[in-house]
């Protein structure tokens, strides 16, 4: 099977019943708040290179991270700076996967046209004037692949890691079977 390289990991958790953002903004370096343009605030974190959004109603996204400890890590470093400013936040904030974000590269250019008949219409959206991949959707797991020219592949959709690695290997054996890939 081909290497698999995590590229973003999207979570979602709560850290309070409801955060001030106004104090929060002023409080903390770097944190970017503009509530007439979005109504999050932002603050980027540099180790592990990651973002949070945090909303007035104590929920909170995380993105940016290769892998769950990442993920893990900058909520445990917001929890500490809410905590200092004298937030009150919760103790384990349950975090929870939305979407993983991978590629992989099968080694072999592709014919896309042959590749979207071979997978079977009812799974793949192909219009190469509208944008230059195949868009192979896997019902179990639920997962999408863009399938490109060049044998790149883009995962998303996934909550799981393995689900990945399953949408993958479903693909390689399709394209094994249908002898585009050795």
């Amino acid at each position: 099977m081909p290497e698999i390289k995590i590229q973003n990991i999207v979570a979602s958790t709560t850290l309070s019943d409801k955060l001030d953002l106004d104090m929060i903004g002023m409080s903390l370096d770097g944190a970017e708040y503009e509530p007439e343009q979005f109504p999050g605030l932002i603050y980027r974190i540099e180790e592990p290179k990651t973002a949070i959004l945090l909303f007035r109603s104590g929920k909170a996204n995380c993105a940016g991270g290769k892998d769950i400890d990442s993920i893990e890590r900058c909520i445990g470093m917001i929890r500490e700076k809410l905590m200092m400013l004298g937030v009150d936040v919760y103790e384990k904030p349950e975090i929870v996967v939305q979407n993983i974000v991978a590629v992989t590269d099968l080694g072999t250019r592709l014919n896309l046209n042959s590749l979207a008949i071979t997978l079977g219409l009812e799974h793949v959206e192909y219009e190469p004037e509208q944008f230059p991949g195949l868009v192979y959707r896997i019902e179990e797991p639920k997962v999408v692949l863009l399938i490109f020219e060049s044998g790149k592949v883009v995962c998303a959709g996934a909550k799981k890691i393995e689900e990945i690695e399953r949408a993958v290997e479903i693909l390689t054996e399709e394209l094994t079977t249908a002898g585009f890939l050795p």
